[in-house]
């Protein structure tokens, strides 16, 4: 079982940046790939980005490439997202989560999520 705990949203302006946290409870983080996913009301969950166990492997969805990046800190069983650039699409609520199998798009194929962080761009 794991219980992943998202910090870090909020208000930002167009332009601005926000940097998410994803804190894992779990005594063996390095077997799980890590994603994150976003959903805006009335639309469906989306995936974001997604990073391998050790961090070796990164994906991107067309729309935050270049602008977000993923990484994980496996001695702190902590993944992040770091946003720039954001824009108005971007808000949405975002969800951190987990699967031992890494590549997928899908939030099916995730086993793990978290609760969720609100992200707001607007001026």
């Amino acid at each position: 079982q794991v219980q992943l705990v998202e910090s870090g949203g909020g208000l930002v302006q167009p332009g601005g940046s926000l940097k998410l946290s994803c804190a894992a409870s779990t005594r063996t983080f390095t077997s799980y790939a890590m994603g994150w996913f976003r959903q805006a009301p009335g639309k469906e969950r989306q995936f974001v980005a997604a990073i391998s166990w050790g961090g070796g492997s990164r994906n991107y969805a067309d729309s935050v490439k270049g602008r977000f990046t993923i990484s994980r800190d496996n001695a702190k069983n902590t993944v992040y997202l770091q946003m720039n650039s954001l824009k108005p699409e971007d808000t949405a609520v975002y969800y951190c989560a987990a699967d031992r199998s890494y590549g997928s798009t899908y939030s099916s194929d995730y086993a793990y999520w978290g609760q969720g962080t609100q992200v707001t761009v607007s001026s």
